[in-house]
């Protein structure tokens, strides 16, 4: 299904029982909503289920230009609005997890949770120029420049040794992201500075990592954690940048029970924890 959101189009999945809390699954950088196949079998028997493709990605209509992460940001709060929820638990993996910091900074009266996955909070210099620099080979030579090197600094070597079918359809989902959808979600992710915010996310947090991430490692995220109050870490072994793909049912079994101590506590105090929509 499609949706319209903040000026563009943008393609949608739901699944799940129509009364469950909601979680909505937010992908990375040149992935799609695909990323999240394994996954979503493991979530449905408890929670709806909201995927989208990102702005420019899979399905999704690409605009120009440069993106920021507040319009990747504003991007979900359209769809929320669009498909009546008022109140969501949100999982972002990689630029899914920076536009989810974001919107638990700035809308956190639209999230019961966040779930930060494989993804960091700051740019460092470094990370600013290769993204740079990735947006410029991307612009001049296209999406194929991509590919290699993204899959095999995505997953760990035996993921990719042994999981050859996996890989190929990894290959194929980054294919599909457009030009302009690559280069305008790297200038996004070039400013990236919510580090020094963390101290003020008052929304129920889960940072949560591959054991084997070297885009956004584990001792990074555990700073994050440290930043965050009452938020909590969990470490996926055996598990490369794309945590949910090589690891999906370590990874559900993290999520589920982060999410189940969230609606807890939300039944304890009263409040409760329907899949919130809006009249």
């Amino acid at each position: 299904m499609e949706r319209e959101s903040n000026g563009s189009r943008f393609r949608c999945l739901v699944e799940g029982p129509d009364a469950a809390p909601c979680i909505v699954l937010s992908h990375g950088l040149a992935t799609d909503l695909s990323m999240w196949d394994d996954l979503v079998p493991l979530l449905t028997p408890t929670h709806r289920v909201l995927r989208y493709d990102s702005r420019g990605h899979g399905q999704s209509a690409a605009t120009p230009g440069d993106y920021t992460l507040a319009q990747l940001g504003a991007d979900v709060i359209g769809l929320l609005d669009a498909f009546g929820l008022d109140k969501v638990h949100f999982a972002g993996l990689s630029m899914g997890g920076m536009v989810g910091m974001g919107l638990g900074l700035h809308h956190p009266d639209r999230l019961h949770s966040l779930a930060v996955c494989d993804a960091r909070a700051e740019a460092p210099p470094e990370y600013r120029d290769a993204w740079g620099e990735r947006a410029r080979k991307v612009r001049a030579d296209g999406i194929e420049v991509m590919v290699e090197p993204s899959v095999t600094r995505w997953f760990t070597e035996a993921f990719q040794h042994t999981e050859t079918a996996r890989m190929e359809a990894m290959r194929t989902m980054i294919r599909r992201t457009s030009v302009d959808g690559y280069a305008g979600s790297a200038a996004a992710l070039r400013a990236l500075d919510y580090e020094r915010h963390l101290a003020g996310l008052r929304v129920p947090t889960l940072f949560l990592v591959g054991s084997d991430d070297a885009g956004a490692p584990p001792a990074v995220m555990r700073r994050m954690h440290e930043k965050t109050p009452g938020s909590r870490f969990a470490e996926i072994a055996e598990a490369g940048h794309l945590s949910v793909v090589e690891q999906p049912q370590a990874f559900a079994r993290a999520l589920l029970d982060f999410l189940s101590e969230v609606e807890a506590g939300a039944s304890a105090g009263g409040t409760p924890m329907p899949g919130a929509s809006r009249p």
